[in-house]
């Protein structure tokens, strides 16, 4: 054993962003649905926020809409842009589960947004919601050790060909190392390694 490596698990690098390749809008569901499986095994009194990045109609709304599936809630998701925020409520593994879908691309002031952050934040630790974060490129900075997924349509003057899902889930310290993709054919289309990148310059 090389003395001068870090010991497994212990360190500061960060985690391995996953790429993965979306077909089509029951794909982009579907990856929803897998991260809100492990969001539900995460540790309550740690639960990691979302942050969703991508043009318009790059399909956020499409993931939070599987999101809500994982969790388990029945009402129609729709993009909160006029609203801000929407909340939603539902049950999955026998528990109580709660959504927060607020998306931040009208408020131009980074100031703004952080505040309206920091409110749903409070929300969601007291009811112990998903927060899901549109636009995040608003706030003056990104939260620490927040999940975060990327996506890029394939064509932007074709949204039927697909769209690429740059995934990055920090784990914490009680949760078991695994990724998303365990290097099998998943519904949602093939997921692959990607070299590590920055998702916020």
């Amino acid at each position: 054993m090389n003395r001068d490596q870090p010991a497994a698990g212990i360190g500061d690098s960060p985690p391995q962003p996953e790429l993965h390749q979306l077909a089509d809008a029951a794909a982009t569901r579907a990856l929803g649905r897998l991260i809100a499986s492990r969001w539900l095994r995460y540790p309550t009194e740690a639960l990691p926020l979302l942050l969703l990045k991508g043009d318009l109609g790059a399909g956020k709304t499409c993931l939070v809409q599987g999101l809500a599936m994982g969790l388990g809630i029945e009402e129609p998701i729709t993009s909160p842009t006029f609203a801000l925020a929407q909340h939603y409520q539902g049950s999955a593994d026998s528990r109580p589960t709660a959504l927060i879908h607020l998306d931040l691309y009208r408020l131009e002031q980074p100031g703004a947004a952080d505040e309206l952050l920091l409110q749903e934040q409070e929300e969601a630790i007291a009811v112990g919601a998903l927060l899901a974060v549109e636009w995040p490129e608003r706030l003056s900075r990104p939260p620490e050790a927040a999940w975060m997924v990327e996506l890029t349509l394939q064509d932007c003057s074709n949204p039927d060909l697909g769209r690429l899902a740059t995934v990055v889930l920090p784990r914490s310290g009680t949760e078991p190392d695994h990724q998303l993709r365990d290097g099998r054919q998943h519904p949602w289309g093939h997921c692959t390694d990607v070299a590590k990148r920055g998702i916020f310059p």
